[in-house]
């Protein structure tokens, strides 16, 4: 079974379907250094529009890349806190598009992050 809007896959192959903020906070609390160094998310889909990715880095912390084709969207930034990282990018997928749902679900979604 496919998942509805996204999924997440590490280097080491794990993968959830639409992984809640916790899944992703796990995710992201077992990657290291040496064989699971990340970590990305994108819309199950044949051709994502859109992905999210947080990899380890050697002086310590994680690189948060943020990329949405259809919005002309890039951003690369660092953070410390898998809490922080794994709230941002649940808020910032919920904004996304995804076939088959209205702006008023995302909306809606949006709201109760």
């Amino acid at each position: 079974m496919r998942a509805q809007y996204y999924a997440a896959d590490s280097e080491s192959g794990d993968h959830i379907d639409d992984p809640s903020e916790d899944a992703l906070f796990m995710m992201i609390s077992n990657l290291n250094d040496s064989d699971n160094t990340f970590v990305v998310v994108q819309s199950d889909e044949n051709d994502p529009g859109w992905f999210a990715s947080a990899a380890v880095l050697d002086e310590g912390g994680y690189e948060i890349v943020r990329r949405d084709a259809s919005r002309n969207e890039h951003e690369v930034t660092t953070a410390a806190s898998i809490n922080d990282i794994a709230r941002d990018l649940t808020i910032w997928m919920a904004a996304r598009d995804f076939p088959g749902r209205s702006a008023r679900q995302r909306r809606e979604s949006e709201d109760s992050v």
